[in-house]
């Protein structure tokens, strides 16, 4: 629930997550923060230290204020770890946390009096708020904001080690607290926080950090995370290694505890629930995490995935749906799609299944059949018509997409009627596809929607251009190949994909990022076709382009990564692909194999048991696999089951400089992906454009360019950032 961390940014899209590295200030430190979004919400009950005359104002502006210089060879950062020296007050400072409380340590150098200011105005707009004095070392209040999350709660109760001896109160929320020190004082301050009232707050203050020892509480967030770290002992150089930890790091940060210590959280209804067995989680960005992060949960947070799918579940009772992308009990509508069925279901075939499944289909099939965000014309025409709704290739993919998993959980249940009805939507994919171009293109009605240039980016996809959209056909890459025209056609496209020119053309889309022709590994789009090879048969290919992007497009700095985390995933990607496979498609239980760049990963499994990589013949130019062996037996397959990896056993992987044209590339030997059965007949579609529409699709707003947005029904998306 915390994410206790400095604040150098008030805004931007550079600003997300309140933190930039180029940045030299501080405006102080709040308790709550995202990670790698493309909006900014959070940074909530900021506490900034300070001596001399009390500011209230932030100095933003330029003008005199409570913020503080710093340099950046005094700041100290590690799991569960926080340290910086504030030039301005000349004040050490420290954090860590526990879940649910944050822990700071102030070193006032030279003060004979201090001051610890709270500034609840700090970053979004304020809707309510409150403040008050308990005593002279306790103070309670709340927040109640709108931004991203249109009504975000936070309470807090506050507690000092030293008394405090005055109070002064700006006439906006914001207090100052005077101390008196001797020279060279410590002052600690710990905070207790909570979405559903103050006392939940005291709560959780009492129950998680009832001392003041500060060494105890750190080693305490540190011993936590070299567990969670632990999961997976890694074995590869330091660069490889750094990127991979740091990787895992970012796939643990979210999704955040939501429930207090005693199990009551705010649903999405407004009201106060208790979640019983199963905590409840927020901070679902699942467009972006159910390609990589979420397969990822399955194999080394198996209990959690059993909790993430019980709060989506609590999602649907409060508000008839399934979260999209949820924030602080808030549903944003972010991104298209509905993909916590992939979640569900590729849990649930998986075998993680302690959840209603009954209870489950029903919400699947709930959200799938809502008239809303181009699901009736989807269902009415089997494809959204571009004059209907905007990004209309996008989520007519991947409403087929999500209509497969619901249709895999249906069969394993037992639901016939179900699995017929969902595996013909699934299939909605081939009435946008143009034969003529090999492009999924854009549909009004009966014709293609012209011109056409498969490099312009434009409101008929989310994020992306035709290139960026066209292979996006994971759960049925055979039918899809077969339209292409069968046998190493998808191949020639994917060749085509990262040798193509990678200029866009048309609006302007800042995700659009971490370019290899059109592949652009910066959005998520994209992350699953380097490994599409495998499914024509040439699977080296696939080997040497994943190396590429490992290579090329993750690195050990502050700029490491090639586009925004969001919440995992881009990180998640590196995981999977550091170890030698994928999942292209979740809800399969297959993972395609890659390139390992680690010399060995170890997993060690919730059950028990451990799945064991190990790579030989690895140099700088050895992507290249020779052979392989699955508990020591020869594997021709360019795949592996979810079910070799649970079990327990040793993947061996060979390589070389050289690739080896044979290994894989049998059909028996690829992986699986065709719908074989209730097969429907594309529609057919006229050349010639036609007149414009008289339908008008709502312009997009004139937010800032590149930033995540918010979308309503039957509305286009505009780049990313659309505030509610």
């Amino acid at each position: 629930m915390v994410q206790l961390s400095p604040d150098t940014r008030l805004e931007g899209w550079d600003g997300c997550s309140g933190y930039h590295f180029t940045d030299s200030i501080i405006y102080g430190f709040s308790h709550t923060h995202l990670s790698g979004t493309g909006i900014p919400d959070y940074c909530d009950i900021l506490l900034m230290p300070g001596t001399g005359p009390v500011l209230f104002h932030n100095g933003a502006d330029g003008q005199p204020g409570y913020r503080s210089p710093f340099r950046k060879e005094t700041e100290k950062a590690e799991p569960g770890y926080y340290a910086v020296h504030l030039d301005g007050p000349d004040v050490q400072v420290e954090l860590t946390a526990t879940e649910r409380t944050g822990f700071h340590r102030y070193v006032f150098e030279k003060a004979d009096t201090a001051h610890i200011l709270l500034d609840l105005t700090h970053r979004d707009r304020l809707r309510a708020d409150s403040m008050r004095v308990v005593s002279d070392t306790e103070i309670e209040g709340f927040r109640v904001s709108n931004a991203w999350a249109r009504e975000q709660h936070v309470y807090f109760v506050a507690r000092f080690s030293k008394p405090f001896f005055k109070t002064i109160q700006d006439s906006l929320p914001k207090a100052a607290f005077l101390f008196d020190l001797a020279g060279a004082d410590t002052l600690l301050v710990k905070v207790g926080i909570s979405a559903v009232d103050i006392e939940g707050a005291r709560k959780n203050l009492d129950a998680e950090l009832p001392g003041w020892d500060f060494e105890a509480i750190r080693k305490q967030a540190s011993d936590k995370w070299e567990t969670q770290l632990s999961k997976v002992k890694a074995v590869g150089d330091e660069e490889t290694k750094t990127i991979f930890y740091t990787a895992l790091y970012h796939n643990s940060v979210v999704p955040n505890i939501f429930s207090d210590v005693d199990g009551r959280y705010r649903g999405l209804d407004r009201q106060i629930h208790t979640a019983g067995d199963h905590p409840q989680y927020t901070v679902f960005s699942i467009w972006d995490t159910y390609r990589a992060t979420h397969p990822l949960y399955t194999i080394l947070e198996v209990d959690r995935s059993n909790d993430f799918i019980h709060s989506f579940l609590r999602h649907h009772e409060q508000g008839g749906e399934l979260p999209v992308w949820e924030l602080a009990g808030n549903e944003t509508y972010c991104m298209i799609g509905y993909h916590s069925v992939s979640v569900i279901a590729d849990a649930y075939l998986k075998g993680i299944r302690d959840f209603d499944a009954e209870k489950a289909l029903e919400a699947m099939l709930a959200i799938s059949r809502q008239d809303k965000f181009g699901k009736k014309a989807y269902m009415d025409w089997g494809f959204i018509p571009s004059d209907v709704e905007g990004e209309s290739v996008s989520k007519t993919l991947e409403y087929a997409y999500d209509d497969w998993c619901i249709a895999q959980m249906a069969k394993a249940m037992g639901k016939e009627d179900v699995y017929a009805e969902y595996l013909r939507r699934a299939q909605s994919y081939k009435n946008l596809y143009d034969p003529d171009t090999r492009f999924m293109r854009a549909r009004n009605r009966h014709r293609w929607a012209k011109p056409f240039d498969p490099s312009e980016v434009n409101f008929n996809y989310t994020e992306a251009n035709a290139w960026q959209y066209s292979f996006y056909v994971p759960q049925d890459v055979d039918g899809w190949k077969d339209l292409l025209g069968g046998q190493d056609k998808l191949s020639d496209f994917l060749d085509d994909l990262f040798s193509a020119d990678s200029k866009t053309t048309g609006r302007e889309q800042s995700d659009i990022t971490g370019l290899i022709g059109q592949y652009a590994h910066g959005n998520e789009p994209s992350h699953h076709m380097a490994y599409l090879y495998n499914y024509d048969g040439a699977a080296w290919k696939t080997q040497e382009r994943v190396w590429e992007i490992m290579s090329t497009l993750y690195h050990n700095a502050p700029d490491g990564l090639s586009g925004n985390e969001d919440c995992g995933q881009m990180s998640a990607w590196y995981v999977f692909s550091a170890m030698g496979f994928y999942p292209v498609c979740p809800g399969s239980g297959e993972y395609a194999l890659g390139a390992p760049k680690l010399r060995e990963a170890t997993l060690n499994l919730e059950n028990g048991k451990t799945f064991t990589v190990k790579t030989t013949g690895q140099g700088k130019g050895t992507p290249y696999i020779q052979s392989v062996r699955l508990n020591g037996q020869p594997h021709m397959k360019s795949f592996i089951r979810h079910e070799d990896i649970v079990a327990g056993g040793l993947l061996e992987f060979e390589v070389g400089e050289e690739p080896n044209l044979g290994w894989g590339s049998q059909p028996g030997d690829r992986p699986q992906s065709r719908i074989g059965e209730h097969l429907i007949t594309p529609l057919p579609a006229f050349p010639r454009a036609i007149a414009p529409s008289t339908t008008r699709i709502p312009s997009p707003s004139t937010a800032p360019r590149g930033m995540r947005s918010s979308t309503t029904p039957s509305t286009a998306r505009s780049p990313r950032l659309r505030l509610p």
